[in-house]
């Protein structure tokens, strides 16, 4: 079993635990590790699986906090670099009765991972590569890097794995650019996974079925829209299949959708390369049943790297 790599943010969200409060009014706030790649970088460890992450924290405690946590799930940390110049990222995070999200991003470090420092990687030790970023996409030296490694990657025998972790409140303003730079990595990659808005969201469709259709035309992948308790959809070889999930009590569902992807790459880590590319369709509907199972445990626990310390792959069948 090769490790996979795992390239995007590592950041802190901060969550603001006074019930319906604006940031600006909030008094009390909750230090949580975060950022979707390092989700589903801790999610693999746990799981048992081979992983390192790619990203950049702050020399700050708040950096030491997110490379204590991940050594903690066995994730390895030599290229999680801590950044003397910049701070940690925070996402502050309100959640208001209307549903809606009072939400301020302070970039700090995570957005310097440079082209140079992930070039300095040697893909022959990894089997898959992540690419699962929310910020990945906003300009600066991170965007580049991102780029750059998805262009190394495709000139070796890796296999390519993409999450684009839309966020409105990051592309509000820019939401086309978004959705160029997704399909860069939706062409090029072997398996990818949406929620069910980023699938209407990508392809310009005005339902969840027009959007699938669009996907099986357009992209070469295998891919997986996840749809909450109704399960995930299969796309593969031109048709589509409804995995259901596990029935569960929800009380968070932070971090469901990248227990999901850890779980699927973890399985995937199993095989070779041809293996992966020619797994048959009831290996895939295994595959994606078990990425279920993780995601709905997952919402048993508040927050996500509290959950996957109950992760195990003691929940495969």
């Amino acid at each position: 079993m090769k490790k996979i790599l795992c390239i995007g943010e590592a950041l802190i969200d901060m969550i603001c635990t006074d019930k319906n409060m604006a940031l600006s009014e909030g008094q009390h706030f909750l230090k949580k590790p975060g950022g979707a790649p390092t989700n589903v970088a801790a999610a693999i460890a746990a799981l048992g699986g081979k992983v390192e992450l790619a990203a950049k924290v702050g020399a700050d405690p708040f950096g030491k906090h997110l490379v204590d946590t991940l050594e903690s799930f066995g994730v390895s940390t030599k290229r999680l670099l801590q950044d003397e110049n910049f701070f940690t990222t925070f996402a502050f995070v309100s959640l208001m009765e209307n549903g809606e999200r009072d939400f301020y991003f302070n970039r700090g470090a995570d957005g310097q991972l440079s082209r140079q420092e992930v070039d300095s990687i040697d893909l022959d030790e990894f089997s898959i590569i992540h690419f699962g970023s929310a910020t990945a996409f906003l300009p600066g030296p991170l965007q580049v890097a991102y780029q750059g490694l998805l262009q190394k990657a495709l000139k070796k025998d890796v296999f390519i794995s993409f999450d684009p972790n839309y966020r409105h409140l990051l592309f509000k303003n820019n939401t086309q650019s978004f959705i160029d730079q997704s399909w860069n990595f939706l062409n090029s990659c072997h398996f990818f996974k949406l929620s069910d808005e980023e699938a209407i969201l990508v392809t310009g469709a005005l339902t969840l079925k027009d959007a699938v259709d669009i996907l099986l035309k357009k992209a070469r992948a295998i891919f997986a829209i996840t749809l909450g308790k109704d399960g995930t959809l299969l796309g593969l070889d031109g048709k589509t299949e409804i995995i259901k999930s596990i029935p569960v009590n929800p009380i968070d569902t932070t971090g469901a959708g990248d227990a999901f992807v850890g779980a699927v790459l973890y399985q995937l880590s199993q095989y070779s390369l041809n293996e992966m590319k020619q797994l048959s369709i009831d290996g895939w509907k295994k595959v994606i049943a078990n990425g279920n199972r993780a995601g709905a445990r997952t919402c048993e626990y508040l927050g996500a790297m509290e959950a996957f310390k109950h992760l195990s792959n003691d929940i495969f069948k």
